[in-house]
C-alpha cells in the first residue's frame, strides 16, 4: 500500500495559514434523494465472440440518497457523508441480463434488488481536505462513470487541496471498487482497450496530481499519475482553453495518455500512448465539435474496469481505444434556450477509427453514430425532473455490431 503522496501533500500544509470553519455540522448540511427510472436495451446485431447472447434489455428502478454534513467549528473542521444505493428490477429475464443495471446470480437470473449504504469520514484544515471510506473520484486517470442505473463507488483515503489560488492537487489510495451493478465491494480489475482483464486482480489503486487554472481561467493545464498496483501505470497531461471570438467562444481539449506494466505485470508488457484532441466553436445555441484520436504502442488503453475515460473520441458504446487506433469525430449540440425553451438539448455525434492492430491477420475499423435528446423541467410541480434519450448504431468488422436504446428518467427532491 503506498500513501506516500497523500503524506507528502500533508506535511506541506503545515507551512499554509489555518483558516476557522464556518457554520457548522448540522448547519451547512445538504441531503438529497434521486428517483432514476432507467431503460437499457442493445441488441448485438453480428455477434463476435465466446458470448452468444444476442440482446441485453433491461429496466430497473433506482435510488440514491446523497447526504452531506457541514464541517464542526474549529481550525481543524471534521464531518460524515453517506451515500444510499438502493436498485430494483423492474423487468429482465435470463436470456437479456448483463445490461450493467441489475446483479446476475449464478442461475443466470438478475437480483430482484441490491443495496449499499456507506459513510465517509472528512476533516478540513484551511483549503485542504482528506477523505476517508466512500469516494468518488473524477480524475483523468479515473474518471467518474456513472453512466447506469446506480453510481460506482471506490473504498480507501483521498486528499484534496486549493491552497494556492487556482491550483488544485490530489492524491489518494484506493484499496477496493463497488462497481455500478453491485452491491458489495472487491479488488479491481483492468480493461485494455474494450475487453475486462477479469483473470487479474489488484490490491490498490494510487494516484496523485493536479490541475492549474489561470489566464481568468480561461486556460488550464492538467499533469496525472495512476498506479493499478502489478497491472499497469499511467501518466497523463492535459491543456483546456476557451477563447471568446466576437460573437463565438472557440475551445481546445487536449491530451495524452503513456501507459506500461507496473510491478509484478499481472497482464504482461503493456506499451500504450494515447492522445486526443476535441476543438469546439459555440455560437448561440450551437456548438460544433472536430476530434482526433490516435492509439499508439502495442497495446490497447489502459483503465480501471469498468469505467470509461476522457479520451475525446470515447462514447458508452465503443471506445475507439484499441490498439494502433485512429478515430476522428463529428459533433453538433443545440442548446434549445437559445429558442426560448430552457432545459432542452440535443446532440449528434458521428466517430469513425480505422488501423486497429486486432491480431487477427486484417485492419480493423468501426463507426458510430449517437443521437442524444435531453430535457430538464424548469419551474413548477415538476421542477427537478430530467428526461434522456439515446440511441445509438455501433458497427465493426472486429467486435460485435450494437443497436441501442436508453430511456432515463431522474427526479431529485431536495430534503434539506
Amino acid at each position: 500500500m503506498n500513501q506516500t503522496p497523500c503524506v507528502a501533500i500533508g506535511l506541506t500544509l503545515l507551512s499554509q495559514p489555518l483558516l476557522a470553519a464556518e457554520g457548522g455540522f448540522f448547519e451547512d448540511a445538504k441531503a438529497s434523494l434521486s428517483a432514476r427510472n432507467y431503460y437499457f436495451g442493445r441488441d448485438y446485431a453480428d455477434i463476435v465472440g465466446a458470448n452468444s447472447q444476442s440482446r441485453a434489455e433491461e429496466w430497473a428502478q433506482g435510488f440514491i440518497l446523497d447526504f452531506k454534513s457541514g464541517y464542526t467549528p474549529g481550525t481543524v473542521g471534521v464531518g460524515v457523508d453517506a451515500l444510499g444505493l438502493l436498485g430494483i428490477r423492474l423487468d429482465s429475464s435470463p436470456d437479456r441480463v448483463n445490461t450493467g443495471l441489475l446483479p446476475v446470480h449464478a442461475d443466470g437470473r438478475a437480483a430482484a434488488e441490491y443495496s449499499r449504504l456507506a459513510p465517509t469520514f472528512k476533516a478540513r484544515l484551511s483549503k485542504t481536505e482528506l477523505r476517508l471510506g466512500e469516494l468518488q473520484p473524477n480524475l483523468p486517470v479515473l474518471t467518474f462513470s456513472d453512466i447506469r442505473l446506480l453510481p460506482p463507488t471506490y473504498q480507501g483515503v483521498s486528499l484534496t487541496s486549493s491552497e494556492r489560488e487556482g491550483l488544485t492537487v490530489q492524491a489518494g489510495h484506493l484499496r477496493s471498487t463497488h462497481l455500478r451493478n453491485e452491491g458489495g465491494d472487491g479488488r479491481m480489475n483492468a480493461m485494455l482497450g474494450h475487453v475486462p482483464q477479469r483473470q487479474a486482480e489488484s490490491d490498490g489503486f494510487n494516484y496523485v496530481g493536479g490541475d492549474y487554472a489561470f489566464n481568468a481561467n480561461q486556460s488550464s493545464v492538467s499533469l496525472w499519475y495512476g498506479q493499478l498496483e502489478d497491472i499497469y501505470q499511467q501518466g497523463f497531461v492535459g491543456l483546456k482553453h476557451s477563447q471568446p471570438l466576437g460573437e463565438w467562444v472557440l475551445g481546445a481539449n487536449l491530451g495524452f495518455f503513456t501507459a506500461r506494466e507496473d510491478g509484478d505485470a499481472l497482464l504482461g508488457n503493456i506499451d500504450n500512448q494515447a492522445f486526443f484532441s476535441l476543438l469546439t466553436a459555440r455560437h448561440g445555441g450551437h456548438s460544433f465539435h472536430v476530434g482526433y484520436q490516435g492509439i499508439y504502442g502495442d497495446s490497447p488503453f489502459a483503465r480501471v474496469f469498468a469505467n470509461i475515460s476522457p479520451l475525446g473520441n470515447e462514447v458508452p458504446t465503443y471506445e475507439f481505444a484499441y490498439t494502433d487506433e485512429r478515430s476522428y469525430q463529428l459533433r453538433y449540440d443545440y442548446n434549445f434556450a437559445a429558442m426560448g425553451i430552457p432545459g432542452l438539448t440535443a446532440t449528434v455525434r458521428y466517430i469513425t477509427g480505422n488501423n486497429v492492430d486486432t491480431g487477427l491477420g486484417f485492419e480493423g475499423k468501426d463507426r458510430e453514430r449517437d443521437i442524444d435528446l435531453g430535457y430538464a423541467v424548469q419551474s413548477g410541480v415538476f421542477k427537478g425532473l430530467g428526461i434522456r434519450v439515446r440511441n445509438a448504431m455501433a458497427r465493426s468488422n472486429y467486435r460485435s455490431d450494437i443497436d441501442e436504446n436508453r430511456l432515463i428518467l431522474v427526479y431529485t427532491w431536495q430534503l434539506l
